[in-house]
């Protein structure tokens, strides 16, 4: 199989219908797929028929081609990839696989751990773990890295569209990660579909109370995209993070991000999230995110209603933006009924 690398858009085109296109070069158009509705169908066919999925979408792009701003400015994108039924679209992570997050972590969790005998905090100790054995050679296991479920398909936030902050939320901040999908085949095996770039919006300030909150504080909206880049990406990822507030730049820095930057390899943790037999059932989607090195709540800064986060890097196409809403009101109990 060829080892093209491309870039998909998932889009609603201008009668209402679904569509899917290749993203030219200079991000300037759009060419359409033919017969194309959802980047999975393509991944099927092209599992089925034994090529590469970025030769069966260079096999059926049309000379057709729209202007990508406009999609952009209408509002009419999707997620890159996404799933008819999305209880059957998985959210998952993997934390502590960055330097700067292990740091940023155990500075976190030094507040209210007993440290008077000099042990590191928790997070500091998996770290390390992931640091001397997270990246096994010869075929072996390496240790596995820390894991999070952040929900299903619907609790994904197309690009562009506004990242949720529910009223029981503490706050509501931004990680720039790369996150990787998913298509499980017939048979249970795993397909990884491409890479893009995420945003993992977290509650930090529930996390900072008790590192066991971070369940908690990891079920939320997350946006991926705009462009899905399937076939080969760098291991060696150096994007921009950003912050926009009544169209100026109240925060930037950069960040690191790819297979050359963590402490795990990629091979390890897709065994660690693939090992469990429910996570391999035929026809699902998973969309898993790496982590990150870099947290505007790390330097101090509090994300408002209406910011809006913008993460970009070279290779994976136009930035993924999307606005913080706040939701409106407090939030009761939730009643539940007996039956």
């Amino acid at each position: 199989m060829t080892r093209h690398s491309i870039r998909l858009v998932q889009f609603i085109d201008a009668n209402g219908e679904r569509s899917v296109a290749l993203a030219s070069a200079d991000g300037a158009g759009l060419a359409i797929v033919d017969g194309a509705r959802r980047v999975i169908d393509l991944a099927e066919e092209a599992v089925f028929a034994g090529r590469s999925l970025a030769e069966m979408v260079l096999a059926r792009t049309s000379p057709r081609s729209i202007d990508y701003a406009a999609v952009i400015a209408e509002g009419r994108l999707l997620p890159p990839v996404d799933h008819p039924e999305p209880s059957r679209m998985h959210i998952t992570g993997t934390g502590l696989t960055h330097l700067g997050s292990a740091a940023t972590r155990d500075q976190m969790h030094q507040e209210y751990a007993d440290h008077r005998d000099g042990r590191p905090s928790d997070s500091m100790v998996m770290f390390r773990w992931g640091l001397e054995g997270g990246r096994p050679e010869n075929g072996k296991v390496g240790v596995q890295p820390e894991w999070f479920y952040k929900g299903n398909g619907h609790t994904i936030i197309a690009p562009e569209g506004p990242l949720r902050w529910p009223g029981y939320a503490e706050d509501g901040g931004e990680e720039p990660e790369l996150a990787l999908a998913y298509w499980i085949g017939p048979d249970g095996t795993p397909f990884r579909i491409g890479a893009a770039l995420g945003n993992e919006f977290s509650d930090h300030v529930m996390e900072k109370r008790n590192y066991l909150y971070l369940a908690h504080s990891k079920l939320r909206d997350s946006s991926f995209g705009p462009e899905l880049v399937v076939g080969e990406f760098p291991g060696d990822i150096r994007g921009t993070s950003r912050v926009r507030r009544s169209g100026e730049v109240v925060w930037e820095k950069p960040f690191l991000t790819g297979e050359d930057n963590m402490s795990h390899s990629l091979a390890n943790l897709e065994h660690h999230h693939f090992k469990y037999v429910h996570n391999r059932v035929p026809g699902d989607v998973h969309i898993h995110f790496l982590g990150t090195a870099t947290l505007s709540f790390a330097d101090g800064f509090r994300a408002k209603d209406e910011d809006i986060f913008e993460i970009e890097a070279p290779g994976f196409g136009r930035p993924l933006r999307n606005r913080v809403e706040r939701a409106r009101g407090a939030e009761g109990p939730i009643g539940v009924r007996a039956l």
